[in-house]
Order: structure tokens, then C-alpha cells, then sequence
């Protein structure tokens, strides 16, 4: 095999030298440059799963622009990264959660691993191009730089900006899965730092399910099958770590909430060893891909005497240090489901007000797979008008509704909903439904995630009218409307169904009350200041009780 210095050499110049952000043109231009900075003997660590990318790249660099890039990556700078996450679309990047972390989170996170402890040894779960280990490996000088990347272009990206930066020595890269590595014994303690990748359950394997699963179990913890990969780094992390390793990680923060973040508030609260946790303000965007609130949390593994400090922060620049935050003790965290709700100012309530789910179930509409396929106009000739349900189908419906009232379905859509058995209907009804399942197989609507996992696959199953629709998710308190029209909805708004019999006028006052009440606590805030409430969220929202409904009383002061 030719060695780097020859790859340099015999290349032809290029478009390199006249192409944008340090050259980089396509995937194998970025190869290509990778390969040429990770000399040979670095690459000895590094799964050749990406030779295929190299040898498709040979015709296509410029030594001008290697010597740019290197220059580049001497001054700080990640053109590589930048490259790389240029050249993946966000839907490709999205299915390995490869979302980069900028400057402003990498710095004083690298700065509290350093002056934490002297960590001989820095591991970064999800390495991407490396970024955490270079700024880490400039700020210890004696330790060992482990990078983690299961991506094989990433992963010699990763090496690429280790070598420039003089690290090629102590640094090793595993193009691999990091809940499948083994860590070697190392003296002195180990630090793990990075940005677990972000990817929902629906694009993790059963076989990492059952990982979680069990993994989990050995530490006489349960897991849900519905966490994202983040929760399964931590996990992974919480196996690999030894009593006096420590870290800090980046993650989305919606495990400080949901139900399938329990995992991960247990590890943090115990094996683990959180020392604290700073969650962003929703309105500072952390990533500029991501539409996420990130949560910078560091622990230490077999702490367990101190209480854990959490903190809401406006500015990245308020991270420097990890100081500050309010102290709970690890029990009342091991016993508090929502962690954000430690963070939000106490609402004063009358005394006898009541959560809403005491008398009240919050459901989601249903999901129809294929909206585009399910959704159409209330008179639709190609279908009978008895499978044609007049729905909410956008919150919007709600919100520009400016009144408590859904009178009338006339500027509504309507969602197909057909019998799950279709020998009930009649011949000419059947014979519409059947030339609308062909047309609606070749548009790709029983391949959907949601059609595949029901049966059969062209049933939507609405749901009753709900007698109160609230919309869940936006940039403003929920809506809340009393639906006299009696529409169905999908899952674009929730609906609440008492569990008791109401009066029609119970059922205008709550949703008066539901109205008047309606605020941000309670739910899980995004980046960009977008607050959502789950249906066990909205359930938490207190409101006066049936009796006080029922009866002519005015409302409490």
C-alpha cells in the first residue's frame, strides 16, 4: 500500500484548489484529504471498513488544499468536521445521531475535565471528527485520547485531526459500536466526554433493545424498549466506568422528563455519580441542526455522598466552571419524575384543586402513518361519505379558532377511517374502498412504520369524539376548546374524555378553568422556546374538582 506522502505526490491537482470551505467538494475529496493527514502506521487502529471510500478517492487531491486544511486544523478550527457534516444530508447524519458540537459547549466542558481531576486516559463515546479529544488533548497533555466513532468516514476524519494536532502517538480511534467496546485496564483514572448520539427507538435494532434490557437489569434497573441511543451511551458508560472515572456528557434533556428517561435519571442519581446537571435555556440553540434543549451533565462514578446540583442556564457562557445550581439529594431525585419540574417556579393553586387526571383520561389522536394518504376533504368522491370522519387535524384549527367553542366541522378535513372487516359493506362501497387500497398501496401507505405495526393496515381506528380538544405543542400555552361538534382528531392535539358523567355545563366551565390556567409548567421545553405537553403531563395540569363544576359557585380567587 502507498503511503500518505505518496498519495500527496502522485494525486492530480483538482477543482480542490478552487473549491469552497477548505476544499472540500464531495465525500471523496473528504477521503481522500482524511487519508492523506492519517499517515499509515495511525491508521493501524482504524476498521478498514473505509478503504472502499479511499480507493474510489485517489484522482481527486490537491496537496495545496491538504496543507490549507492542515493549517486550518492547527488554529483550531474543524474544517473536516465541518466538511463531513456539509456533505451528509441531516437525514443521513440523523440515522447515527451525528449532530457536531460547537465550540461554545466543547470548551468549558474540555476545561472541567481537566481541571476535575488528571484523567490518563479520555474517552469520547461518539467521537465524530474528535473534537472533544482535541480540545481535551491540548489541555492534558499526559493522557491517553480514546475516540469512539461507528461511522467509517467519521472515524478517519477522527484520526485525521488527532494526527495534525500532534496526538497521533497516545490517541486511538474504534471505527465501532460504543456499547460493544472493551476498554483495556489503564492506571490513573479514566474520563468519558462527548455528545452521545441522538437516534429515537424506532431506528435502534431489537438486539440493542434487548442489550438495554439486559444490561440494564445487572444493575437491578429497568429499562424501556422506547429510550433514544443516548440513554444506551450512558448505560454503556455506567458498565465501563470504574469507581473514581469520571465525565461529562451533552445530551438532548428530554430524559430529565419523560418516561423512558427513568434509566437515565437512575444512572445519574446512582451508578453513575452525577455531580451536576445545567440545562440550557429552550431559547439559546445549542446545535444549529438540532431543535433540541441540551443538558450538560458531569458525575463521577461511586459518588454518592454529595447531593446532585442541577441548574437552568441562559447562556453557554454561563457553563464555565459547571458551578452553581440548587442541591437535591439523590433520593428525592431517584423519586421525582420530572426533573425539570425542580427547575420551574411553584404555582400557587386554590387547596382544592385537583390534577386533572383524577377525573379525566388525555389521550393522543390517532396516528394515521400517512397523513397525506388518510387526510382528505370531507366530500371526497372517490370514497362513501360513511368512512369520512370530519377531524382536527392541525392544532392551528384550534388556536385560530378564537373562541372556547369548536361549533361546527364546515373548515375541517376529514380522516378516512375504514372498517377493519370489509365484507360489511356493500358491494358498491366495497368496490370504491378497494380501487382507493390500490391507489393507496402504490403511494407507499401500507409500508409506513405505523401501517406495517397495525392490523390491518388500512384501519386508522379514530377514537370517540372527545368533548374537550387541546392542542399540545407550540410556542404558547395549550388551547383548550370545548368540541360541541363533536370532530375526531389525530395526533395533532389531545383529547380529554372523563372518566365520570359531566354536565354539558361542568364540561364549559373545566374547559373555562383549563383555559384560564393555561400555562408552560408542566411541559418539556425544546430549543427554540417550543413546549410540549405529553397526555401524563397534561393530566398534571390542576384544575377545580366535579364537584365545584357541577355546582353555580363563581370561580375561586
Amino acid at each position: 500500500m502507498r503511503t500518505c506522502q505518496q498519495m500527496v505526490l502522485t494525486m492530480p491537482e483538482t477543482a480542490l484548489d478552487e473549491a469552497p470551505a477548505g476544499g472540500i467538494v464531495d465525500e471523496q475529496q473528504l477521503c481522500a484529504v482524511a487519508w492523506a493527514l492519517a499517515s499509515d502506521g495511525c491508521l493501524r487502529d482504524v476498521n478498514r471498513a473505509e478503504a472502499g471510500l479511499i480507493a474510489k478517492a485517489d484522482e481527486s487531491l490537491s496537496s495545496v488544499a491538504v496543507e490549507r486544511v492542515m493549517a486550518a486544523i492547527r488554529l483550531g478550527e474543524d474544517p473536516l468536521g465541518t466538511a463531513f457534516a456539509s456533505l451528509r444530508s441531516a437525514a443521513q447524519r440523523r440515522k447515527l445521531g451525528a449532530t457536531y458540537t460547537p465550540a461554545s459547549l466543547i470548551g468549558p466542558m474540555s476545561e472541567w475535565l481537566a481541571s476535575y481531576k488528571r484523567a490518563s486516559r479520555v474517552v469520547d463515546p461518539g467521537a465524530g471528527s474528535a473534537r472533544f479529544l482535541v480540545a481535551a488533548g491540548r489541555l492534558l497533555p499526559e493522557a491517553r485520547l480514546v475516540a469512539v466513532e461507528i461511522d467509517p468516514l467519521a472515524s478517519l476524519v477522527a484520526r485525521a485531526n488527532l494526527t495534525v494536532s500532534g496526538f497521533d502517538e497516545r490517541s486511538e480511534v474504534h471505527a465501532a459500536d460504543f456499547r460493544s467496546l472493551k476498554l483495556a485496564s489503564h492506571p490513573g483514572p479514566t474520563a468519558f466526554i462527548g455528545n452521545p448520539p441522538y437516534v429515537r427507538h424506532h431506528d435502534i435494532a431489537p438486539k440493542w433493545k434487548a442489550w438495554l434490557r439486559e444490561r440494564s437489569e445487572e444493575l437491578g434497573l429497568k429499562a424501556s424498549a422506547l429510550a433514544g441511543l443516548h440513554v444506551h451511551f450512558l448505560l454503556a458508560t455506567a458498565h465501563l466506568a470504574r469507581a473514581g472515572d469520571y465525565g461529562v456528557f451533552v445530551t438532548s434533556s428530554e430524559w430529565l422528563d419523560v418516561g423512558y428517561g427513568r434509566l437515565a435519571r437512575e444512572l445519574v442519581a446512582g451508578p453513575l455519580g452525577g455531580l451536576s446537571v445545567h440545562v440550557l435555556d429552550a431559547r439559546s440553540r445549542a446545535f444549529a441542526d438540532a431543535a433540541t434543549t441540551a443538558a450538560v451533565t458531569a458525575f463521577e462514578v461511586g459518588e454518592s455522598r454529595c447531593s446532585v446540583r442541577v441548574r437552568k442556564i441562559k447562556r453557554t457562557e454561563d457553563l464555565r466552571g459547571l458551578q452553581g445550581g440548587k442541591r437535591f439529594n439523590r433520593e428525592k431525585l431517584r423519586t421525582t419524575r420530572r426533573w425539570s419540574s425542580l427547575l420551574e417556579p411553584k404555582v400557587s393553586v386554590p387547596s382544592d384543586f385537583v390534577p386533572l387526571g383524577e377525573f379525566c383520561r388525555v389521550h393522543r389522536g390517532a396516528v394515521t402513518g400517512a397523513n397525506a394518504t388518510w387526510v382528505t376533504k370531507q366530500r371526497d368522491p372517490r370514497l362513501p361519505a360513511a368512512v369520512l370522519f370530519p377531524a382536527v387535524t392541525k392544532a392551528s384549527e384550534l388556536i385560530n379558532l378564537g373562541s372556547a367553542f369548536l361549533r361546527d366541522d364546515h373548515h375541517l378535513r376529514a380522516v378516512i377511517d375504514l372498517p377493519e372487516d370489509l365484507d360489511v359493506l356493500d358491494a358498491e362501497d366495497r368496490e370504491l374502498i378497494e380501487r382507493f387500497l390500490r391507489s393507496a398501496r402504490r403511494e407507499g401507505a401500507a409500508n409506513s412504520y405505523i401501517a406495517r405495526h397495525r392490523k390491518p393496515w388500512w384501519s386508522v381506528k379514530l377514537r370517540d369524539p372527545a368533548p374537550i380538544l387541546a392542542t399540545y405543542m407550540a410556542r404558547r400555552p395549550p388551547t383548550f376548546v370545548r368540541n360541541l361538534a363533536s370532530a375526531r382528531n389525530i395526533n395533532a392535539v389531545h383529547g380529554i374524555y372523563p372518566l365520570q358523567q359531566l354536565s354539558d355545563f361542568a364540561l364549559c366551565r373545566l374547559t373555562k378553568a383549563l383555559r384560564n390556567g393555561a400555562s408552560l409548567t408542566g411541559g418539556r421545553t425544546y430549543a427554540g422556546g417550543l413546549t410540549k405537553f405529553e397526555p401524563s403531563e397534561m393530566a398534571e395540569v390542576m384544575v377545580p374538582p366535579p364537584s365545584w363544576l357541577e355546582s353555580g359557585e363563581p370561580w375561586p380567587s
